[in-house]
């Protein structure tokens, strides 16, 4: 009996960020076996099927991994082959991506298919330009145009004379080549010379860049700013809002490159909350989070943890690891009945809620030292049984305040700090060519790891207008160990927390 044949999915990934994915791309991507993607697809939405097999076929101006024909055959033949198969296409499968030959071929063959609809690239485009592709008081019809063809041809399949004069907006598609050619041709049959244009390039990431002017001008501004594919182009007097409307490259960060060093399963908020401010984020994980070689530690101070009479949290990942511990033993929150939970600042209270529980102590200011001071604040500690859950690398700072109160404290490693792998040669050239404006470190242990990752002199590497950012006197005096004299320092030593002079 011959297996099930599989069925392709044709994916529109969006105009270039990620995020801008459909809820029903997004699912699709989870559940391929195997994805088959342009160069225009944000590669980042491959990490939502890992496991899938990833294969690049090109598919960008001048740029074809593999020819049309070819493709046609792959999707053909692995959803033949009982797969399922994710076709992720920039913009919109149908708008200028050739969907519609994809899903002929696999329609003539019988082979199952589905077209999930993307945002194309001129709309992006158009809302982080600030520019309505309609707007009741400037246009009222939209065209869009290929620019990949040239406008001097005889058999042009275009209506120049309808289009030039017959259409509020146009947008044109990969016409940044052929730019002053379409220019000429508009005003040749009728379009204003002084008609507003502008070109988003690489629209909706944090690469975008918005140039403004006329047809009369805009080939030559294109040239001066080197304006490069992928670049959509907007003519018609809907630009007229773009000046005021132009939010995107407008953010604090934009046109700003930050190396985030946290560990991969920590640093998509940060990296997000960076993004959001219009950041170029990479990552460049220089820990990661372990288990402790052995959870005897741990264990024994479960099975009496209704002894204790205090339980304080020095980090989010310490909540986690030891709850996660906690209930594999098969205990839960009720286990903390008895006593009072400090923790050291809001992050580490929000992981703490999420297993049900409510800090009874947390500091104003999110250091050790300030912790102590707020759990001695709330009366005589000798006597008392302290458990303190945290990273196998720590500052002695808590237990030491807390032993000097008289209590009798256990430090428990709920976790280990370790060197994570991250592309150190890369970082190094980009930090060494100016591309990089700050990298951002969130603990001591990110510090260590990234100094010993990059090798070599890293304080010369961060000297000049590279900035290094810390997030709080801890991390900052671990720079400052290596020759590294922070740019800033978050005023509350969290993620979330705008940053102060240091």
């Amino acid at each position: 009996m011959s297996e099930a044949p599989g069925k392709v999915i044709l994916v529109g990934a969006g105009p270039g960020d990620p995020e801008l994915v459909t809820v029903r791309g997004s699912r699709a991507i989870k559940a391929a076996d195997v994805i088959v993607y342009d160069h225009l697809a944000s590669t980042e939405l491959l990490d939502l099927a890992p496991d899938a097999e990833h294969i690049c076929v090109g598919k960008r101006a001048g740029l074809h991994t593999m020819p049309q024909d070819e493709i046609n055959e792959l999707l053909a033949q692995t959803a033949v082959a009982g797969r399922t198969v994710v076709r992720l296409k920039g913009g919109d499968p149908y708008l200028f991506g050739r969907g519609s030959e994809e899903a002929e071929f696999l329609a003539e063959r019988g082979i199952p298919f589905e077209v999930v609809p993307g945002i194309p690239a001129a709309v992006g485009a158009a809302a982080c330009a600030g520019v309505p592709l309609t707007d009741r008081r400037y246009a009222s019809s939209v065209a869009f145009v290929t620019g990949h063809e040239d406008p001097a041809k005889a058999d042009s399949s275009i209506d120049w004379p309808h289009l030039a004069k017959g259409v509020g907006t146009i947008v044109v598609y990969m016409g940044v080549q052929n730019l002053a050619a379409i220019a000429d041709k508009l005003v040749q049959h009728g379009r204003a010379p002084e008609t507003l244009v502008c070109i988003v390039e690489q629209a909706t990431t944090p690469e975008q860049r918005t140039i403004r002017g006329t047809l009369a001008d805009i080939s030559e501004r294109a040239k001066a700013e080197s304006i490069q594919p992928p670049a959509v182009v907007i003519i018609g007097d809907v630009n007229k809002l773009g000046p005021a409307l132009g939010w995107f490259e407008s953010r604090p960060l934009s046109g700003k490159t930050i190396v985030v060093t946290r560990a991969r399963t920590q640093a998509s908020e940060l990296a997000a909350r960076l993004r959001d401010l219009g950041a170029n984020v990479i990552e460049a994980p220089a820990i990661k989070l372990l288990p402790p070689e052995s959870w005897d530690d741990v264990d024994g101070a479960i099975g009496t943890l209704d002894t204790a009479d205090w339980v304080v949290f020095s980090s989010a990942n310490g909540v986690d690891f030891f709850m996660r511990r906690l209930a594999q033993l098969g205990g839960d929150a009720r286990r903390f009945a008895t006593m009072k939970i400090a923790v050291i600042g809001p992050g580490t209270a929000k992981a703490l809620a999420a297993h049900g529980l409510r800090a009874d102590v947390q500091p104003e200011t999110y250091v050790a030292g300030a912790l102590a001071g707020a759990i001695l604040a709330t009366g005589d500690l000798r006597g008392k049984k302290v458990l303190l859950a945290g990273p196998d690398i720590a500052s002695d700072v808590l237990p030491e305040t807390l032993a000097d109160a008289g209590a009798d404290v256990t430090n428990l490693a709920a976790y280990r700090t370790v060197p994570d792998e991250f592309d150190a040669a890369e970082i190094t050239a980009l930090a060494e060519t100016g591309r990089i404006d700050a990298i951002t470190f969130t603990s001591a242990s990110t510090v260590e790891f990234f100094v010993r990752g990059v090798g070599g002199d890293c304080a010369k590497i961060l000297a000049g207008e590279l900035a290094a950012i810390s997030i709080g006197p801890v991390t900052s005096a671990a720079l400052r160990a290596h020759g590294i004299d922070p740019r800033a320092e978050a005023a509350d030593h969290d993620t979330r927390a705008r940053s102060g002079a240091s």
